[in-house]
């Protein structure tokens, strides 16, 4: 009885606490986000830096396959980081996470061109890319379980919704940043070196969320496991033999989430620049634009799926897709101001529908001595096959078929593909996270 009443006590956490929480691991998505942005936003000049120049269409194609490389090594660090984090906690994983993918983006800002050291340019590219990707395979799953843990159940999915606040916040800041070089600078000295600024400021913007995420304590859950002798001594397994059927829901789920994201945040920029024809600094004004309405609406949506339910708002935007995501990619097509406008407003809607859930949704999936683990690897998994090759593969196919719109086509095949997976999701809006301590449910339920 007197171990029952430490370990509530001790878990129980206060509003200030909670916002801290809130704030740290945004700050970290912010960071691994931005980091990522920025590699899309800059793909002409890398592909002009670190390929020979005798045919800069082919090199784009290059570039966004080695965007989809960090992918091949997501899943090898969601299995080895996430089981890391529930067997020593969140904090410290967390904090390793931010360290390394800050150090691999500042790394690329140094890295020589191919006119200096030829092939090992590219090489040395790939090498960076592989390191952000395993690092980036222990941060999502992770930075959403902390919020998760640290959140009421009654307002879990309002303050799981900053997390993809920082998401969109930290591509705000990359095109923001990218857009402000190209106004400033001329096209000479953005491609000789202004593309390497927005590298080298993510190594300051990491110690800043180290700094924030050391501040705190592990989160509530976490602790409530060690205090009580219940933390797994062998997470992945248990996650492969005990839980593998949320995992699969997981992959389900992400699949068309991660499709819409990298298809509407990452290839739009080079679709607008080399299929729709239109200049650099008006196409990122453009997305620019839509991801500030993005992060206007996102937390009302968090707070949204607290009241109606996280489901009905998957499904209108899975269905969303499904429908509309052909015409939106036509209008994109059409080449006039309103056409854009209308497409990526249809298109940024539908997926802040799912931002908006999502960072609450997936950890309800898994009980807490797995969840870290268990959502690292479905997460990853399905962003490596699905998600990070989208770019490349939406590329190609608009060159072989001619097609402009099929980027919409691949969109909506993915939400079909994804749809069983939402159907046969439970409700978790309002519920006790699945796996709770005794203490951690007490302590929350109010």
């Amino acid at each position: 009885m007197d171990q029952e009443k430490s370990a509530k006590e001790s878990v129980e956490v206060d509003e200030p606490t909670v916002r801290k929480a809130v704030g740290a691991a945004a700050m970290g998505n912010l960071v691994e986000w931005f980091d990522y942005g920025i590699y899309s936003y800059v793909t002409i000049y890398i592909a002009a830096n670190f390929f020979p120049n005798d045919s800069d269409d082919s090199h784009i194609a290059l570039v966004l396959a080695l965007f989809a490389v960090a992918y091949l090594v997501r899943p090898l660090g969601g299995a080895i980081l996430g089981p890391l984090g529930d067997r020593i906690g969140r904090k410290r994983v967390l904090a390793l996470t931010i360290v390394t993918m800050s150090a691999a983006s500042f790394a690329i800002g140094l890295l020589p061109t191919f006119g200096l050291v030829g092939w090992l340019a590219p090489i040395l590219l790939v090498l960076a890319r592989l390191v952000q990707g395993f690092a980036t395979g222990g941060e999502y799953g992770g930075a959403a379980a902390f919020i998760a843990e640290y959140a009421p159940d009654k307002r879990r999915g309002f303050y799981c919704s900053f997390l993809e606040f920082g998401t969109t916040g930290g591509f705000v800041l990359a095109a923001a940043l990218v857009t402000a070089l190209q106004t400033g600078l001329s096209e000479a000295d953005m491609a000789a070196w202004g593309w390497r600024v927005p590298f080298l400021i993510a190594g300051p913007l990491g110690l800043v969320g180290l700094y924030l995420r050391t501040k705190l304590e592990d989160t509530p859950a976490f602790l409530a496991l060690e205090q009580q002798h219940e933390v797994s001594d062998s997470p992945l397994r248990d996650v492969l033999t005990k839980h593998w059927r949320p995992v699969l829901v997981c992959i389900g789920l992400v699949l068309f989430y991660n499709v819409a994201v990298y298809t509407v945040l990452f290839y739009m920029p080079t679709y607008l620049q080399t299929t729709s024809g239109l200049e650099a600094t008006p196409a990122l004004l453009y997305i620019l634009g839509m991801m500030v309405v993005i992060m206007i609406v996102i937390i009302p949506i968090g707070a949204l799926s607290d009241r109606i339910g996280r489901k009905p708002l998957i499904m209108t935007s899975c269905v969303g897709f499904i429908v509309l995501s052909y015409p939106a990619f036509m209008l994109l097509d059409s080449g006039t101001a309103l056409g854009t406008v209308a497409g990526l407003a249809i298109l940024g809607l539908l997926l802040v529908l799912l931002m908006g859930t999502m960072s609450a949704t997936l950890p309800a999936l898994f009980d807490t001595d797995v969840r870290y683990g268990g959502f690292s690897i479905g997460y990853n998994v399905s962003t490596s096959i699905f998600g990070g090759t989208a770019p490349a593969i939406l590329a190609l196919l608009v060159d072989s078929t001619g097609n402009n719109a099929i980027p919409g086509a691949y969109v909506a095949i993915a939400a079909l593909v994804s749809l069983a997976a939402v159907i046969v999701l439970r409700e978790s809006a309002r519920q006790p996270l699945p796996g709770a301590p005794a203490s951690v449910l007490k302590s929350t339920a109010a």
